[in-house]
C-alpha cells in the first residue's frame, strides 16, 4: 500500500523535481518507509512514489520502479495477490528473465514488457491504482482496479495534467487552482460523500473503477482530457450473472462459496509484515475471520471497537466471536471526547468533505490495529454482493403498498406524514420497543412527494438533503448515474438493480473512501477478501433467493458462518457501525457545531444557503426531529472549508 502521484506538463516548470518532491511528501502517511521520484526532463513528465512496504521490504521494492527492457516506468499503489501465479506464468511462456527481488511492483512491470498495458491490466488480482510512462510512445497510462478500492484523481490544471492518490498532492502543484465546484458540493449535500466522476476541486475527477485511461502526445498538446476505458464492468458482470444463473443445490452453492472467499483470504494473507482482522461481529467480518482462522496454523490477531453508548455498542459480541474461533482479540472503547478529539481532524483524513458520520470510529479502530499490525483483512463488499442493507427488504415491501394508491393518495399521506410531531411519536414508539417511529415516519413522507416508481424511491432513500443543489448558493446541477437511467443494469429485479446501483456508487465512493483515507492516515493497509473478482462474479450468479429469504439477509452467508460457529453468536438485529450522532450533537458535540453553523458564519462564507440549515438545527437540538446525519455533511463541509 502506497501513495502515487505526478504530472506531465506542456511547458518547463520550475524545478520540477522538488515540484515531485512536495507531492511525495504530503503522501507520507500512506508510504513512511520510503519514497522517490523520477523525473523525464524532456518531456517533462514527473513521477512521485511513498512506500509501505508490504511485498518485498528490500531496496529490490522501490519505487518508481523501470522495466528491465527499459521501456516502461511505473508508481504503483495496492496489491496484485496473484503476482506469484503470474511469475509462473511467464517462466511457462519463456518471458522469464532475472527477478531482482520479489515484488509485485517487478510484475506488474514485467507483465506491461510482455502483453502490453491493456492485457496486464486483464490478468492481474487485486486492488491497485497505478500510472505508467510508456517512454517508447510517449504515452500517459493511469488505471485503477475492479471495484475502486484504491483512488486515484487525475485532471488539467493549467498546462500540466496532475493525478494522485490524494487531492493534497495535487494541491502541492503551483498551477492547482484550488477552486470549489459547487455543483459537487451540492451532490455531496445530497448524498454525505462526493459520487464519482467528481471531486470538489473544479477541473479534477476520480478515474472510475474497473478503467484506464491513456494520455498520448496529441490529446495532450491540445489539453484534451482522455476518457476513461473500462476494461472490466460491474454492470456486465451482474447482467451476465442473472442471465445465466447457478443452477446447482444450495449445498453447491455453500461449497463453491466457501472455497472461492477462502481463496480469496488465502491469497490477502500474503504479507510480509504482521497481519490482523477487523471483527465487528457482523456477518461478513465473522464469517472472514472463521475461514481466515480455519486456514491459519496460528491463531489469528483480531481487533474491534465498542462505545459506552450500549445502544451503539457491539464489542461484547465481537469479543465472544473471537473466543470460539480462538483469535487473539484486541478492543477499545469510544466515548464522546474521543470523536470531539478526532472530529477536527477528518478533513486532513479525508482530503475532500466526506460525511459518513462512521468515519469516527473507522478511524479510531484503524488507529489501534496499526499499533499491533501492518496489514488488516476487513468484511467490506458484503452487503452489496449478497443483499445485507434493510432497503433490499423493506423497499420492495414499502414501494408495493404505496403503488396501490393514486398520486393525490401519495401526495396526501405524504403531507399527513411530514405533519406528524415527530418528537411525540418517537416518544410513544420507545414504549413499544420501536426505535424512532416519529423520524422514520417523516423520512418516508418527505421521500413520498417526488416519487413515480421503485428506482424513484430507492434513489430518494439514498438522499439526506433530497434537494442538495438548493442549499449551494451558484451551483450547477451535476447529474451522476443515479439520475441517468439509461446507464442503470439492465435487470427485471429491483432488488438486483439497487444492489448493483450500491456498487457502483455507494461502495466505492462511501464506504471504500472511509476504509482507504481511514487506514491510509495511520499508515495501515486494508484488504477485503468479499471484492476478489471470483467471489464478485460467483455472487452475480446466485438467485436472489440464496440472498433474502424469509425475511432475512444475507441467507448463503448465514448458511456458510453456521459451518463455524453456532448461530447464537451472530444472530441478531442489524447495528451497523455507527455512532450515536443524534445525541452527541445535541450533548458533547453541541457547542461545536454550533459554531461552524453560525448564520454570520455561513452568510460570510459565501458557499451555502443558512435558512434551511438553522430551521434542521433548531428542530434536532430542541428534539422535535432527529436531522443528525443531514446536519453531519453541512458540519463536515465547514470543517473541512475552515482548513483550506
Amino acid at each position: 500500500m502506497c501513495g502515487i502521484a505526478g504530472f506531465w506538463s506542456l511547458e518547463g516548470i520550475s524545478e520540477p523535481q522538488a515540484v515531485a518532491e512536495r507531492m511525495a511528501l504530503r503522501l507520507e502517511h500512506r508510504g513512511p518507509d520510503d519514497f522517490g521520484v523520477w523525473v523525464d526532463l524532456p518531456a517533462q513528465v514527473a513521477l512521485a512514489h511513498r512506500r509501505l512496504s508490504i511485498l518485498d521490504v528490500s531496496v529490490a521494492g522501490h519505487q518508481p520502479m523501470e522495466s528491465q527492457c527499459g521501456r516502461y516506468v511505473v508508481v504503483y499503489n495496492g496489491e496484485i495477490y496473484n503476482h506469484s501465479r503470474i511469475r509462473r506464468d511467464l517462466h511457462a511462456q519463456k518471458a522469464q528473465s532475472h527477478w531482482i527481488g520479489h515484488s509485485d511492483t517487478e510484475t506488474l512491470l514485467k507483465c506491461m514488457s510482455c502483453w502490453g498495458v491493456e492485457e496486464t491490466l486483464q490478468q492481474i488480482e487485486g486492488m491497485f491504482a497505478f500510472a505508467v510512462w510508456d517512454r517508447q510512445e510517449k504515452e500517459l497510462y493511469l488505471a485503477r482496479d475492479r471495484m475502486g478500492e484504491k483512488p486515484l484523481y487525475y485532471g488539467w490544471q493549467g498546462n500540466s495534467f496532475l493525478f494522485g492518490s490524494e487531492l493534497k498532492a495535487l494541491k502541492e502543484h503551483p498551477l492547482f487552482g484550488a477552486t470549489v465546484d459547487r455543483g459537487t458540493l451540492g451532490l455531496f449535500l445530497r448524498y454525505n460523500y462526493v459520487p464519482g466522476p467528481y471531486s470538489i476541486y473544479e477541473g479534477i475527477q476520480k478515474l472510475p473503477p474497473g478503467s484506464f485511461l491513456k494520455l498520448d502526445l496529441a490529446s495532450h498538446v491540445s489539453r484534451q482530457c482522455p476518457t476513461a476505458v473500462p476494461y472490466w464492468s460491474l454492470t456486465k458482470i451482474a447482467e451476465q450473472g442473472v442471465s445465466h444463473r447457478f443452477s446447482g443445490s444450495e449445498a453447491e452453492a455453500l461449497d463453491l462459496l466457501e472455497d472461492k472467499l477462502s481463496a480469496a483470504i488465502r491469497d490477502q494473507m500474503l504479507s510480509d509484515v504482521p497481519l490482523g482482522f477487523l471483527l465487528s461481529s457482523g456477518i461478513d467480518s465473522s464469517l472472514i475471520c472463521a475461514l481466515a482462522q480455519k486456514i491459519s496454523a496460528q491463531p489469528i490477531r483480531t481487533f474491534s471497537i465498542g462505545f459506552d453508548d450500549k445502544t451503539y455498542d457491539e464489542s461484547a459480541y465481537a469479543k465472544e466471536i473471537a473466543t470460539h474461533l480462538g483469535c487473539i482479540h484486541t478492543e477499545m472503547v469510544v466515548s464522546p471526547d474521543d470523536a470531539l478529539g478526532v472530529v477536527n481532524t477528518l478533513p486532513l483524513i479525508y482530503d475532500e468533505p466526506f460525511a459518513d458520520s462512521s468515519q469516527l470510529p473507522t478511524y479510531m479502530v484503524m488507529k489501534l490495529v496499526k499499533q499491533h499490525v501492518t496489514v488488516a483483512l476487513s468484511g467490506d463488499g458484503g452487503d452489496e454482493l449478497f443483499g445485507g442493507y434493510n432497503r433490499y427488504q423493506h423497499a420492495p415491501n414499502v414501494w408495493w403498498w404505496l403503488s396501490k394508491l393514486p398520486a393525490p393518495a401519495r401526495t396526501l399521506a405524504a403531507a399527513c406524514l411530514t405533519a406528524l410531531p415527530a418528537d411525540l411519536v418517537n416518544g410513544f414508539s420507545r414504549a413499544l420497543g420501536v426505535v424512532q417511529l416519529g423520524d422514520k415516519a417523516h423520512k418516508l413522507g418527505q421521500r413520498l412527494r417526488q416519487v413515480d416508481d421503485i428506482d424513484d424511491f430507492y434513489i430518494s432513500l439514498l438522499a439526506e438533503w433530497t434537494n442538495g443543489q438548493s442549499l449551494v448558493s451558484g451551483a450547477e446541477r451535476h447529474s451522476t448515474i443515479l439520475d441517468n437511467r439509461a446507464d442503470w443494469p439492465r435487470m427485471d429485479n429491483p432488488v438486483e438493480r439497487m444492489m448493483v446501483m450500491d456498487g457502483l456508487t455507494y461502495l466505492p465512493d462511501d464506504i471504500l473512501v472511509k476504509v482507504d483515507r481511514a487506514a491510509m492516515a495511520v499508515s495501515l493497509e486494508t484488504r477485503a477478501p468479499f471484492l476478489d473478482r471470483n467471489v464478485v462474479e460467483f455472487a452475480w450468479q446466485l438467485p436472489l433467493d440464496m440472498k433474502l429469504r424469509g425475511g432475512q439477509n444475507k441467507y448463503l452467508l448465514r448458511q456458510l458462518l453456521k459451518r463455524h460457529m453456532p448461530p447464537k453468536l451472530f444472530e441478531r438485529p442489524k447495528m451497523g457501525f455507527s455512532i450515536p450522532l443524534d445525541q452527541w450533537l445535541r450533548g458533547p458535540l453541541r457547542d461545536w457545531a454550533e459554531a461552524l453553523l453560525s448564520e454570520d458564519r455561513i452568510k460570510r462564507e459565501g458557499y451555502l444557503n443558512p435558512e434551511p440549515i438553522l430551521h434542521s438545527w433548531i428542530s434536532h437540538i430542541s428534539g422535535k426531529h432527529n436531522y443528525g446525519y443531514r446536519l453531519w455533511s453541512v458540519l463536515m463541509f465547514q470543517v473541512w472549508l475552515e482548513q483550506q
